[in-house]
């Protein structure tokens, strides 16, 4: 077996167009959330940025990944996403342009993170369930060391992350 896929592994393009190499954002606590902005669950942008503004300094980064598959919810240009994040939300967490999650086109984080991920520890058997991303807002929490530590249903609010944030952080420093 060769070494474990992390993070860092992937690249993925910025809202504004450049290349990111996602390694970058190894050593810091993440949350990956492919997010839409005319959906019910649209307000979660609220709290995906208080989450942001409260752990940042403590090394949280929240990346945002807009994504249209789901009922044409995210008909925006880039351009149009940024300015509506922005002016509604306040969003200053790093956004990119807009992936496919899902099917054959699924941008290569997202295809990494639907897959079974097994954390290790203590638990050997507490696999992550894989499986196609059900709606907007699902959430991937992932460990400083750039793997995968849980995945939350798109329902789940982003403030219930609040502990689960802390303990990372705190286990990676």
């Amino acid at each position: 077996m060769g070494p474990m896929t992390t993070l860092a592994d992937f690249t993925a393009t910025t809202i504004t167009g450049q290349d990111q190499q996602l390694a970058e954002h190894l050593g810091s606590v993440v949350l990956v959330v492919n997010t839409a902005s005319k959906c019910g669950l649209t307000p979660q942008y609220a709290g995906l940025q208080a989450l942001h503004e409260r752990f940042h300094e403590q090394g949280l980064t929240v990346l945002g990944f807009p994504c249209d598959q789901f009922m044409h919810q995210e008909p925006g240009t880039e351009e149009e996403i940024s300015e509506f994040c922005q002016v509604n939300y306040g969003v200053s967490f790093p956004m990119f342009a807009k992936v496919e999650v899902n099917g054959e086109g699924a941008h290569p984080l997202f295809q990494w993170l639907t897959g079974p991920h097994t954390p290790g520890g203590d638990v050997p058997d507490s696999e992550i369930p894989g499986g196609d991303i059900e709606w907007n807002f699902a959430k991937f929490l992932l460990g400083r060391d750039g793997t995968v530590l849980r995945r939350y249903a798109p329902q789940v609010e982003p403030a219930d992350l609040a502990e689960d944030i802390e303990e990372a952080l705190a286990a990676g420093v």
